[in-house]
């Protein structure tokens, strides 16, 4: 018998629990309706059912209504039925303030810190309580009181970091991180992450973690992660040489065998600081042959002395000293697979540069015998080999090894890669038939650089040949691509200028134009780049190289010119008029970030 009652009992509350569920539930259906004055009435008789669950709803929902008086009443009873729950004096304190009664709010509120009691976790629920009612301000004042308290300031900095970042407070973001180093160096991460939200671009807000950071490194030199965050602080301002030397000091200091300046140059590499990176890569070098980095560092020096000579504006002479250096790389270390990567390099730089076809042939030709190399190594130094025997007018040879890359790597990137190059081949040799059909087959390739090259070589095929059985002026105009591919800029010019005058009327207006734009850009000319691309986005707003026209100006402006404004133009131009654009999100992207918006993961 008394399990049966028992069994009812527990039966009658489930169903009493539901019914309170549900009653909730339809609550807050009318607030999201707009229709608060039944909502209240739902919330009053859950409050009597269950004072503590339900009072939140019910005092959010008064106050919504403006019944203050109603408020404060039932408050007050919850603070003298509980008077140790710091919540219903925050929520007293919140009704007055709501009130129009600041100074009552004021006295509430003062009278918890002064009965705030030493305990962690009392104190962060205290400060919850206020975050949850709105009040930022007096969250991060019982935080600081806590810590007076408790007579110890490294705590809640994490609390404090998240509540000045809502205030975007940045002064006092950047003293919460620097405080929280002090002892827990092991978030030097987060600080940088959570510093560069907070700045943006501003350079005013990185002099000031400059200053703060000079200071406590004087302080405090032991602390490490002060110096790597001036190191980062200088790099976000694009100091490099600051930056470089502050590295160098903090490597000697703890003898570290060099891997965080080896890491640091290959930023200064990616941000085209050369130089830096250089001299960065000799002190590494300087250490001396037994050090870890010693063969890393003297590989990367070269390479990096490779892109500053191909980057900008060069002599022959940079170019011979740069191929100088190469071989005296595989004088002291040999011809093998640890440096095949550095006789591809060499080979490419005799081919595209120094135009030594045969020496370059031929090295290439010994690098891909060397036993053991790496399949990706051996496939670039193929496909590399197949550029090299079209430079040298051997197109059956050329295609071989092209068809051997696409053979070995079948349905992969590069194997695709290798197609593309074959079609490509076809092309500049007039065979747009056979470089049609693989081009319709690479439309779909799974990498989709290759598929929108693919796409882009077939309709400039089929735009120009479909009324031009002959395809004689397209023709000349591969002839003017094969030059650009060899870097003989000049006379890939004259051919381009020549192609109106054999064939006037030619559908290639606004080809030619985009193929002038990339020989200026290739020359490092940008000034130069600009009317052909102008001409384009202006006179040919539906031909297939018009948003290509659009965002190549928007870099060249952001990039190269140095003129933000007008590259917000041009990325605002690929979003509004070209929404199918494959440029359409990097623009979208890069527009915000000119803009000035935090994007995620920054």
């Amino acid at each position: 018998m008394k399990k049966t009652v028992a069994l009812i009992v527990l039966m009658l509350c489930s169903l009493y629990a539901v019914a309170q569920i549900q009653d909730l539930q339809l609550a807050q259906q009318f607030e999201t309706n707009g229709e608060p004055k039944k909502a209240v009435d739902i919330y009053q008789k859950l409050y009597k059912q269950n004072n503590e669950i339900y009072y939140p709803f019910y005092i959010k929902s008064l106050l919504s209504l403006k019944k203050f008086d109603e408020a404060e009443s039932i408050t007050k009873k919850m603070l003298n039925r509980y008077p140790q729950r710091y919540q219903y004096a925050i929520a007293l304190g919140n009704i007055f303030r709501e009130k129009g009664e600041p100074d009552k709010a004021e006295n509430i509120y003062n009278n918890i810190f002064k009965n705030m009691q030493p305990d962690i976790a009392a104190i962060a629920d205290i400060a919850t309580g206020f975050y949850q009612a709105g009040n930022i301000d007096y969250a991060i004042k019982t935080f600081r009181q806590g810590r007076k308290i408790l007579n110890n300031d490294q705590l809640y900095a994490n609390e404090l970091i998240t509540l000045y970042g809502f205030k975007h407070d940045k002064f006092s973001v950047v003293t919460e991180y620097l405080n929280l180093l002090q002892t827990n160096p092991e978030y030097l991460a987060q600080a940088k992450i959570g510093i560069a939200a907070q700045f943006g671009d501003d350079d005013q807000d990185y002099d000031m973690l400059k200053t703060a950071l000079l200071k406590l490194i004087q302080q405090y030199p032991q602390q490490l992660a002060y110096t790597d965050l001036l190191t980062w602080q200088y790099l976000q301002q694009k100091q490099f040489d600051q930056a470089l030397n502050q590295a160098l000091a903090l490597s000697r200091r703890i003898n570290d065998g060099g891997r965080s300046i080896f890491e640091l140059c290959r930023t200064f590499t990616n941000n085209e600081a050369y130089d830096e990176a250089i001299r960065g890569y000799e002190f590494l070098i300087n250490k001396g042959k037994e050090q870890e980095f010693y063969i890393p560092a003297k590989i990367e020096l070269i390479n990096t002395k490779n892109s500053k000579i191909t980057a900008g504006k060069y002599i022959l002479s940079d170019l011979t000293g740069l191929e100088k250096n190469y071989q005296d790389l595989l004088t002291e270390f040999g011809r093998n697979t640890n440096t095949a990567f550095a006789m591809q390099k060499l080979a490419s730089l005799q081919a595209f540069k120094l135009h030594k076809l045969s020496t370059a042939e031929k090295l290439l030709e010994e690098t891909i015998t060397i036993p053991g190399i790496r399949p990706a190594l051996l496939a670039d130094c193929k496909l590399d080999l197949g550029d090299v025997y079209l430079l040298n007018n051997k197109p059956w040879d050329a295609t071989l090894v092209y068809s051997q890359v696409e053979k070995d790597f079948s349905g992969t990137a590069v194997g695709q890669e290798a197609q593309f190059r074959n079609a490509k081949l076809a092309y500049y040799t007039g065979d747009f038939v056979w470089a049609q059909g693989q081009l319709d087959v690479l439309k779909a390739a799974t990498s989709q650089l290759i598929a929108n090259d693919a796409l882009n070589l077939s309709l400039l095929i089929n735009d120009h040949t479909a009324f031009d059985s002959t395809g004689n002026p397209l023709k000349m105009y591969a002839r003017a691509d094969l030059l650009i591919f060899k870097e003989d800029l000049d006379k890939a010019i004259i051919t381009l200028d020549s192609i109106d005058r054999v064939f006037p009327g030619n559908s290639l207006s606004a080809d030619i134009l985009m193929s002038k734009a990339r020989i200026f850009i290739q020359k490092k000319e940008y000034q130069l780049a600009i009317e052909p691309l102008q001409k384009i986005a202006t006179d040919y707003k539906v031909d297939l190289w018009a948003d290509d026209a659009v965002f190549m100006l928007g870099d060249i402006y952001e990039n190269h010119l140095n003129d933000k404004t007008q590259a917000k133009i041009y990325y605002q131009k690929i979003i509004t008029d070209y929404p199918s654009s494959l440029w359409l999100t990097e623009s979208r992207k890069r527009f915000r970030i000119l803009r000035g918006d935090i994007l995620p993961g920054s």
